[in-house]
C-alpha cells in the first residue's frame, strides 16, 4: 500500500510539470478502486449520504457530477486556467455568461461579425428582454474600441477569428483599454491548441465544446474557463440555479475527444493550408480568407497571437446562386451541414444557414454575401479533400 501510495504522489508530480499533449490524456484518471484505464460514465442522478453529518464532493448531479468533473478538470487545463465550468450547449454558456455579468441597464460591446446563434440570443433575448444595450463594433481598429467604451460598459464580447469572416483582434491590446469592463473571448475557432486568451489578457474563455474540444460531431456542449475565484463561484451558481449542465454521457465524450485535441488540431491546420493555397490559385474563386494565408488582412495579429491556424477556411466564389448550387451538388466528400470542427469535412453557406437569423442588410453591412461559404477542414486525406474541391469547381 505504502509502494502504491508513493507511485501516485511521484506520477502526480510528473503529470503537474507534463507538457499539454500527456496532461490531457492522463488528468483525473485511474481515481477509482477498479483500475479503469478510461474514467467510466456516472450516470447517478444523486448520491448516498452516509448520515446529515457527513460533507462530500457529490450530492446531486444538477450541481456536480464525477464525468462532469472530470472533463471540467481537462478544460481547465487546455486553457491553462484555474476553473472551468462545463454546460449543456455553447449558448446555454453563453447565456449563464451574461446572466451572471450583467444586468439591466449595462452596456456591452461585441463584435461585429459574431455566430448567428450569439448575435440572436443578444439581440432576441438580452436586449429586448433584458434591456441590455448592446454596440456591434469592428474590433479589428482598436481606435473603434476607444470610441465605443463607455462607462457603463460592463462586457467586451471577441470571437478571434470571427464566424464566418475570420476576422481578428488583438486580445493584449483589447484587454489593456477594457477599463472596468470584462473581455469574454469566444475561443471555438482555434481552440486551446492554438490560442490561450486567459494569458493574453482575456478574464473569460468561452468554447463550444461541441467543436474542436470534442472533435467528432457526436455531442452537443459548452465550456467556461476562467482563473478568479468569485467570479467562478458567480458563473457555477448559475449553472446550478439554471440546470445549464453537460450530461454524464457527454461529460465521457468530450473528455474523450480531449485526449486526441492535439493531434488532430495538427492535421486540421496541415491540411486546411494547403486547401487555401489550392483555392487562393484557382481562376473561378474570388476570394479566400484563412489566418495562415499572408493574405489575411490580420495577419500581423494572426504572427503574434496564433500558435497555429486551425482549420476553417471561408472563400467567395464566382458567379450566380445557380453556379453555387452546382458546385455544392457535385461534392462527394464535402458534406452540406451546420457545425464544424469534427474529424469529417463541411462546407456551410453562412447567409442561408448559420446567419440566416440576420437580415440581408445586416449580412451585407458585415460582408456575409450570398456567394460565401465556410469550410471546416476534416482530417482526411488532403489530396481527396482538393480533388473534391477542384471537380466540384470544374462543374461550374
Amino acid at each position: 500500500m505504502v509502494q502504491i501510495t508513493i507511485s501516485v504522489k511521484i506520477f502526480m508530480v510528473i503529470l503537474m510539470h507534463g507538457k499539454f499533449e500527456t496532461k490531457i490524456i492522463h488528468e483525473g484518471e485511474y481515481q477509482n478502486k477498479h483500475g479503469d484505464a478510461t474514467m467510466p460514465i456516472h450516470l447517478s442522478s444523486t448520491f448516498i449520504k452516509p448520515n446529515l453529518d457527513t460533507s462530500q464532493e457529490f450530492e446531486y448531479s444538477r450541481a456536480g457530477n464525477p464525468s462532469r468533473s472530470l472533463v471540467e478538470k481537462k478544460l481547465a487545463i487546455l486553457e491553462n486556467a484555474k476553473f472551468a465550468l462545463a454546460f449543456s450547449s455553447g449558448l446555454a454558456a453563453e447565456t449563464v455568461a451574461l446572466l451572471t455579468l450583467l444586468k439591466p441597464g449595462d452596456h456591452m460591446i461585441a463584435f461585429d461579425d459574431l455566430y448567428g446563434g450569439t448575435k440572436r440570443l443578444f439581440d432576441k433575448i438580452f436586449k429586448e428582454k433584458f434591456k441590455i444595450h448592446v454596440d456591434y463594433v469592428d474590433l479589428t481598429k482598436i481606435d473603434n474600441l476607444k470610441s465605443a467604451i463607455q462607462e457603463n460598459t460592463k462586457l467586451i464580447w471577441i470571437e478571434t477569428p470571427t464566424n464566418p469572416l475570420l476576422k481578428v483582434c488583438d486580445i493584449n491590446k483589447i484587454s489593456k483599454l477594457k477599463k472596468n469592463s470584462l473581455v469574454l473571448v469566444d475561443n471555438t475557432f482555434l481552440s486551446p491548441y492554438f490560442q490561450n486568451p486567459l494569458e493574453l489578457g482575456a478574464d473569460i474563455v468561452l468554447h463550444s465544446t461541441t467543436k474542436y474540444i470534442n472533435g467528432h460531431s457526436d455531442s452537443i456542449g459548452g465550456a467556461i474557463m476562467v482563473n478568479d475565484s468569485s467570479l467562478y463561484d458567480s458563473l457555477k451558481f448559475n449553472q446550478n440555479a439554471t440546470g445549464a449542465i453537460l450530461s454524464p454521457f457527454d461529460s465521457f465524450l468530450v473528455a474523450r475527444g480531449i485526449k486526441t485535441l492535439a493531434i488532430r488540431m495538427e492535421k486540421h491546420q496541415e491540411n486546411a493550408l494547403k486547401i487555401a493555397h489550392f483555392l487562393e490559385t484557382h481562376q473561378k474563386i474570388k476570394k479566400v480568407i484563412y489566418p495562415g494565408l499572408k493574405s489575411h488582412p490580420q495577419f500581423e495579429i494572426v504572427k503574434k497571437q496564433f500558435k497555429g491556424y486551425a482549420g476553417i477556411i471561408s472563400f467567395e466564389i464566382l458567379g450566380t446562386k445557380e453556379k453555387l448550387n452546382l458546385f455544392l451538388n457535385n461534392l462527394k466528400i464535402f458534406k452540406l451541414a451546420e457545425s464544424l470542427g469534427g474529424v469529417e469535412s463541411l462546407i456551410n453557406v453562412p447567409s442561408l444557414m448559420t446567419h440566416a437569423y440576420l437580415s440581408e442588410k445586416e449580412r451585407n453591412d458585415i460582408g456575409i454575401n450570398d456567394n460565401l461559404m465556410r469550410l471546416s477542414i476534416g482530417i482526411e486525406n488532403v489530396e481527396d479533400l482538393i480533388q473534391d474541391l477542384d471537380i466540384a469547381l470544374k462543374s461550374v
